[in-house]
């Protein structure tokens, strides 16, 4: 059965979004904080606070399946922030701009301005804004690796505090995520929302614009060349390098939406680069599975093997 952008988020919700216990959550939650603002929209995130103990670091929860993402999709990752906050995280479910209004690149910007935003709060928050974590799901995956493959400077005489602290995360650990939208699947098949390949019911935030100054008119960028340029920059694979973060991901062997060989030729990337990378197969899964929640457990092992195993205050 095809999905569409909706029905991926609406499953991937349903499968993280079982019921908690009947026990108080792990959290305090504070909703709609305002990140940033782009053509008049505001870009908002959770936060959820320990009840418990702190560990000090803080664990970005990205809200986005098929790159379409919204405030009430937030509900779905409550199971998630559960378990990380008993740990000692503290969460932060970001909500960045969707399709179709906005595309991948524009989706992308969102995360680095986010987790520009999450450092310039560290102090308050009482996080440490060099030991950040990072997870999400399929396109919410393929956003966290980005955020952990690419790290951009802040401008330290920038007006706006938020924009002088650097973007990106130091840890991931993510499902099922794209990574090459140059080779989908097998060599010489590209991934760019167009023709045979594109992903069912996804076009939308392919539909790459750029904004012409002559006629003050955004334009649909129809270049080949132009377009593989985008799908090159946007694809995790292609902006390894050795700043990259150490990644686990989990992906299961039977997934028909994104080809399994994505998270194969990734983890094989990072290691020839000399970071630490892990895939965990899961054998018959799909694009989901239940019980998803348990594994922000094994997230937050990796990230405290790799980040350093934090004292809870």
């Amino acid at each position: 059965m095809k999905k569409t952008a909706w029905s991926v988020l609406v499953c991937l919700v349903a499968v993280c979004g079982q019921n908690l216990s009947a026990q108080s959550p792990n959290y305090s939650r504070q909703e709609d904080i305002i990140y940033g603002r782009k053509h008049g929209t505001a870009l908002t995130l959770d936060k959820f606070t320990p009840t418990g103990k702190s560990n000090g670091r803080a664990a970005i929860l990205v809200v986005s399946g098929g790159w379409f993402s919204s405030h009430a999709a937030v509900n779905g990752f409550f199971p998630v922030a559960d378990i990380l906050c008993k740990r000692g995280y503290t969460c932060l479910a970001v909500v960045h701009g969707s399709q179709p209004r906005f595309t991948i690149p524009e989706a992308i910007e969102d995360l680095h301005l986010a987790t520009r935003f999450i450092r310039s709060k560290a102090r308050e928050w009482k996080i440490d804004p060099d030991k950040l974590a990072i997870t999400g799901g399929s396109a919410g995956g393929h956003l966290s690796l980005m955020m952990g493959m690419e790290h951009k400077l802040g401008d330290p005489k920038n007006a706006d505090p938020v924009l002088r602290q650097p973007s990106g995360v130091q840890a991931v650990g993510c499902f099922f995520p794209p990574t090459d939208f140059l080779e989908w699947g097998k060599p010489g098949v590209k991934q760019i929302g167009r023709g045979k390949s594109a992903i069912p019911g996804i076009t939308a935030p392919f539909r790459f614009v750029e904004f012409k100054n002559g006629v003050k008119e955004f334009h649909d960028v129809t270049d080949e060349k132009a377009l593989e340029k985008i799908a090159k920059e946007i694809s995790p694979i292609h902006i390894i390098n050795k700043n990259s973060a150490p990644s686990l991901l989990i992906h299961g062997d039977a997934d028909a939406l994104v080809p399994i060989e994505q998270a194969q030729r990734f983890v094989d990337a990072l290691k020839k680069e000399g970071i630490a990378s892990k895939l965990d197969l899961r054998k018959g899964a799909g694009h989901g599975w239940l019980n998803m929640p348990k594994d922000a457990t094994l997230f937050a092992d990796w990230w405290e093997e790799h980040l350093g195993k934090p004292d809870l205050k």
